[in-house]
């Protein structure tokens, strides 16, 4: 079988003067706006001195320079230093543009991981912990005439596995299924212009019968305002709306007839512009977009709108082998989702990471389902828990309005709950259920992905590597009926003292086939699950044999196969670590019509 590719992985990463200079939040993006991504000054401080000796305020030079937004682990940062540096300063200077003058200033940070402070000119903007999502300080009365200098300081402890962390490994070096690390900046940076009182965010929340509710919260809020919302199917108004603010939040319901839904066939979106206002005046503009789109289960099935739908996903690290866990460029981006749909398969888990907002901007664009992670922790205690809440408070905060995500899944494998026959850790996971529950009812949620579930969750999501697709159905050919109990796959299906809950079944990780392609550069210690396959057709037939297994049992309502990409050392994926494909695109497509 000859694997074939119109497109290259390096034709679409051509290198760019600035790299990611696309508008980092594609769904609340405003039209005064600038990237600060390019270089920075940087020093490593592996004795943690800078903060004792006043690297914010001090004349101090850097000794090296960083392209931002990747880590200084990356070989694009220009640096690819892999070993342990816990502590890192940034800094760079900023001149605003001129008509800037007498506005809000904003600035931004896509992900700094783990912890980070920024200063301005000396005084602190602020502080923020959570390495996986995005923060902003309004920095207007910090700002001078002329130059204004940024200083960034990242704290990343390398060992700590109470600190959600995900993939990147604790040890010196990579191994097995344990990545290279990624400390502090690894998304964009920019800065962008308000008025007096701006939208600090907006939930948009739409309905099947055409009924939209925008809520938006303000900042710096004064008697009087109005928000505007102008909907637009293309071209085309469809429907506005005005409403006034009580205090610091303003909410507006609107009605679009004849909606056009969202699903993997015809992702159709509206764009959305919300103008705040005083009187005749606009101070802030915001544009974005949503999806009629409904997800739920019912009947051991997953139905949008209102229909029965298999998910076909891919277990996707998003790794990439010059930036790691930061998208190389736009066009890498749509690469790995075009490919994805190529193969036949209609989503993605973006697994142990919570990913880059034009990721999931294109998964919307495309009609790519997406199951929403995070990066979990390996250890569970009361810190520990926390810092968990504290970023899925925020992940769902920003990622609510995309119509491609369709369940949340905050824990894998019970990583950061190893023990959950221990009840507090059983509270956790039930807890995680109905605090995100309780933030976003709109969506499927998964208590504990793979194994030791509890009862609630809307989808019994469970883990099975079994070689063969022999085996496989040997295993499950009685899945669905009374009586039927799971077998255990490293740990028992359920967590005492509970039972299976009913929810539908979602094979999600399967797989692992390992295959080396001529001419891959994989390293010495290259590893597969249930080892490494002589050559490619031995390798699809085991593929084929799993899935044809799979479409026999009628319970299983979903995939999710393990996994799209090459990654390190670990070379189970449908793709090379650069991208190369080792199936033939229509060969993968044709066993994933199999599955109805």
């Amino acid at each position: 079988m000859k694997a074939i590719l119109i497109l290259t992985f390096a034709a679409v990463c051509a290198a760019q003067s600035i790299p990611r200079p696309e508008y980092p939040q594609p769904q609340f993006e405003r039209p005064q706006w600038m990237t600060l991504n390019g270089t920075w000054e940087f020093e490593f401080d592996d004795a943690n001195a800078g903060m004792a000796q006043n690297w914010a305020e001090s004349a101090k030079k850097f000794s090296r320079s960083i392209t931002v937004p990747f880590a200084f682990e990356t070989k694009k940062s220009g640096i690819g230093e892999t070993g342990f540096h816990p502590w890192v300063w940034y800094r760079r200077s900023v001149l605003l543009p001129a008509d800037w003058t007498g506005k809000r200033v904003l600035l931004h940070f896509g992900a700094v991981d783990y912890r980070a402070w920024v200063w301005v000119n000396g005084k602190l903007a602020g502080s923020h912990e959570g390495g996986n999502v995005g923060f902003r300080f309004d920095i207007t009365d910090l700002l001078l005439k002329g130059a204004n200098v940024i200083t960034v300081r990242a704290e990343d402890p390398p060992t700590d596995r109470f600190q959600p962390r995900g993939k990147q490994y604790w040890e010196p070096q990579s191994r097995g299924i344990f990545y290279t690390r990624t400390t502090g900046i690894w998304q964009s940076v920019w800065m962008e212009a308000t008025g007096a009182s701006y939208l600090e965010k907006v939930r948009i929340t739409p309905t099947l019968d055409g009924a939209v509710r925008f809520e938006g919260k303000i900042a710096r809020p004064s008697n009087g305002l109005t928000l505007k919302a102008t909907v637009r199917q293309g071209n085309r108004v469809v429907a506005t709306g005005q409403t006034n603010n009580e205090n610091n939040r303003v909410s507006l319901t609107m009605h679009v007839a004849d909606p056009r839904l969202w699903n993997v066939n015809q992702p159709n979106l509206y764009d959305v512009t919300f103008e705040l206002g005083s009187g005749a005046a606009v101070l802030d503009t915001v544009k974005s977009y949503y999806g009629y789109r409904q997800v739920t289960s019912e009947h051991g099935r997953v139905y949008i709108n209102g229909r029965p739908t298999y998910l076909k996903m891919v277990l996707d690290q998003g790794y990439w082998p010059e930036s790691t866990i930061t998208p190389p460029s736009e066009e890498a981006i749509k690469f790995d989702i075009q490919v994805t749909k190529d193969m036949g398969f209609n989503g993605a888990r973006k697994h142990q990471k919570v990913e880059d907002p034009r990721y999931l901007y294109w998964a919307d664009r495309m009609g790519f389902l997406v199951s929403g992670e995070i990066a979990n922790a390996y250890l569970f205690d009361e810190d520990y828990v926390s810092r968990f809440t504290r970023e899925w408070l925020e992940i769902v905060e920003r990622d609510y309005n995309h119509p491609s995500i369709v369940m949340w899944v905050p824990v894998n494998e019970s990583w950061g709950t190893p023990n959950p026959r221990d009840v507090q850790q059983q509270h956790h996971l039930k807890a995680n259920y109905w605090l995100i529950k309780s933030l976003d009812p709109t969506r499927l949620v998964i208590d504990n992905d793979g194994w030791e579930h509890t009862d609630t969750t809307d989808l019994f999501g469970f883990h099975d590597y079994t070689r063969t697709g022999g085996l496989f159905f040997d295993k499950y050919k009685e899945a669905g009926k009374p009586g039927f109990v799971f077998p255990p796959n490293g740990r028992a299906a359920v967590a005492p003292p509970y039972q299976y809950n009913g929810s539908p079944l979602f094979l999600s990780e399967f797989g692992g086939i390992s295959y080396i392609a001529p001419g891959s550069n994989v390293p010495k210690d290259a590893w597969g699950y249930s080892g490494v396959e002589p050559d490619q057709n031995a390798a699809f037939q085991r593929m084929k044999g799993l899935w044809e297994a799979i479409a026999k049992i009628p319970a299983i309502t979903g995939i999710c196969y393990t996994q799209l990409t090459d990654v390190e050392q670990e070379i189970n994926g449908l793709l090379t670590y650069d991208r190369k494909p080792k199936f033939d695109a229509k060969a993968m497509r044709e066993i994933n019509d199999l599955l109805r």
